[in-house]
């Protein structure tokens, strides 16, 4: 897919994200509120980085200093695990002004992780390669690790605001909703990051077999005496 395919997909998934009944579901439901997050972090911001990627409007390429890559990942770390304590992730639940800043601190962190490893001009995008790497593998750890924490407690730790601790999401329970919650942040969110690293890998492999390859296709051509 060229660039603008991937740039309009991104943002229309983003826009039926914010504009559909998800967050109108995520008030009183977890894991409607991860299936949210989750959509923007990694679904939405990858697919819009990719647009963006190595073409006029990277941002990565214009100023490469602002987008080091384990920063960036350190930053959606911190971000992420906030917006989930009990206290900020009810107020999200409860009121809009938070539930906005909510989802800005989410896409903005998703996106400089994801251009800061995906984006910057050529020479910029070979060098940060490595970096991108171990960027998107710590946020696939911290991802999981979150999600895991969620899906494997034996009481819940949120309140949602349109049912409260007592009553779930109408047909889970609380603690099923949670454990339900985390299972999606495991899979969309693990996975997503996961491959991005392994397709980050994949290209410093290809980088390193192109010039070995085109060296000896060089040497079979020289002329023999």
């Amino acid at each position: 897919m060229t660039r603008p395919v991937l740039l309009i997909a991104g943002t229309v998934l983003l826009a039926a994200l914010w504009a559909g009944p998800v967050p109108r579901w995520a008030q009183a439901s977890f894991s409607a509120h991860m299936v949210l997050h989750m959509g923007v972090v990694a679904l939405a911001a990858p697919l819009i980085a990719l647009g963006l990627a190595g073409g006029p409007f990277d941002p990565a390429r214009r100023a490469p200093v602002l987008f080091p890559p384990i920063l960036a990942s350190i930053f959606e770390l911190i971000v992420v695990w906030s917006w989930h304590t009990p206290a900020l992730h009810h107020a999200a639940r409860s009121h809009t002004p938070a539930f906005v800043a909510e989802q800005a601190a989410f896409l903005l962190s998703g996106l400089w992780v994801w251009l800061s490893t995906l984006g910057g001009g050529p020479i910029a995008r070979a060098e940060r390669r490595g970096a991108g790497v171990l960027a998107l593998l710590l946020t696939s750890m911290h991802m999981t690790l979150l999600g895991a924490l969620l899906a494997l407690p034996q009481r819940p730790l949120f309140k949602h605001g349109g049912h409260g601790a007592e009553h779930g999401s109408g047909w889970l329970s609380p603690l099923e909703d949670q454990h339900l919650g985390g299972a999606v942040m495991l899979l969309m969110g693990g996975v997503s990051y996961l491959a991005g690293g392994v397709w980050l890998v994949l290209e410093l492999l290809r980088r390193r077999v192109r010039p070995q390859a085109a060296a000896d296709r060089d040497a079979q051509e020289v002329p023999r005496p």
